[in-house]
């Protein structure tokens, strides 16, 4: 089992990839609370949230005109998991090379405490203060 410390300081690696994936490619996200919370953590260039009133393959195919590669940030619920695959598969069918590992590894480290990304903020914060205390 894995100690607050390590978790901790992966997902603080995992946060610090994430912010320079950000400069290379859009972070694509669900709403704008993502958006905020991955601020808070410090990544803050193209992070991007599924327009409303735009379909999945629409949106997928708007950022293709400008990036070949893409971040699916997700939450790790099932509607996550879900959407996760549609972005995916468009994300594919227009050109772009999907980048899934962040979200994978990410839900793996936090899948008990947090199922969303705008609750990452809040547990990253209770794992530091978890780790000072040792």
């Amino acid at each position: 089992m894995m100690s607050p410390i390590e978790r901790f300081e992966r997902i603080m690696k995992l946060i610090d990839e994430l912010e320079e994936l950000s400069g290379k490619m859009p972070v694509v996200v669900e709403g704008l609370r993502d958006i905020r919370a991955l601020k808070l953590l410090g990544v803050e260039r193209n992070v991007v949230s599924l327009s409303k009133g735009m379909s999945i393959l629409a949106f997928c195919e708007f950022l293709s005109k400008e990036w070949s590669s893409a971040v699916i940030l997700t939450d790790w619920d099932r509607k996550g998991g879900r959407l996760a695959r549609k972005l995916k598969e468009a994300f594919e069918a227009s050109g772009v090379k999907p980048v899934v590992d962040v979200r994978t590894q990410l839900a793996y480290l936090a899948k008990k405490e947090v199922k969303d990304i705008e609750s990452l903020p809040t547990y990253v914060r209770r794992l530091r203060t978890m780790t000072e205390s040792r």
